[in-house]
């Protein structure tokens, strides 16, 4: 709490100044040839976190820019081939060509998902461990600047999972909801609309998180399954084959 008033001058009112970021502080070190020695102080919501020597303080994460795959309607068939009235089979109608693409592109994702389960695994045990994802969504309830850091998280299980069919573009519903929940840098001015701006960020990555559990749970299919049990129908869905 400082005491202020007009031109600097102490005041008996009580100004409060949120602080939300790192703050240097230096001390001189006689023992070292009055050498300066900088530390720094976390602030968390107007809280001391922690007090650590510069050398200490790891860098804050790099978030890459995700890549997306342009959203087309309809979808472009996994050969990306464009489909004439004169490349019908003969008994084949229309649909039953249609039909037959999206068994094809299914049959290509279980594959992908197989071939790729020991990463998928890895990625989805890292999301459900106590710092990818318990102490996420504690963040958010605190409301500290560090659930932002969740969208490094969201963006690379989408990278993982658009790589399963590079070629088919994801849901435009789901593309809606990770585009509206990451590339998000944090201002003081959001604490102010915390909801509007970090609910997304957490969303986003439950969405991702589920399709990612998806893939895993039902990687050991050898074949597309009949009837199809709901995650699997909504990893069709993910990859526009149903």
């Amino acid at each position: 709490m400082l005491h202020a008033g007009p031109g600097g001058q102490e005041s008996d009112l009580d100004i409060e100044w949120p602080i939300h970021k790192d703050v240097s502080i230096y001390t001189l070190d006689d023992s070292a040839g009055r050498t300066w020695i900088e530390y720094v102080v976390r602030f968390t919501h107007d809280r001391v976190e922690w007090i650590r020597p510069r050398e200490e303080v790891p860098p804050p994460p790099e978030v890459p820019p995700l890549e997306w795959v342009p959203l087309e309607f309809p979808p472009k068939r996994a050969d990306n081939k464009e489909e004439t009235q004169g490349s019908l089979s003969p008994g084949m109608s229309q649909v039953d060509t249609e039909d037959a693409a999206a068994t094809g592109s299914e049959e290509a994702l279980l594959a992908n998902i197989r071939r790729d389960r020991n990463e998928l695994e890895k990625l989805l045990e890292e999301c459900s461990s106590h710092w990818g994802y318990e102490d996420p969504v504690y963040r958010f309830y605190h409301q500290s600047f560090k659930v932002y850091w969740l969208q490094q998280q969201t963006e690379s299980i989408v990278q993982r999972l658009q790589a399963l069919s590079p070629d088919l573009p994801l849901n435009s519903w789901f593309v809606q909801i990770v585009e509206s929940g990451t590339g998000k840098e944090f201002k003081l001015e959001d604490n102010a609309r915390w909801m509007e701006v970090a609910r997304p960020i957490l969303e986003a990555f439950f969405h991702a998180r589920f399709f990612l559990e998806m893939a895993v749970r039902y990687a050991n299919l050898p074949a597309p399954p009949q009837p199809l049990p709901s995650g699997y129908a909504a990893l069709l869905y993910l990859f526009r084959i149903r």
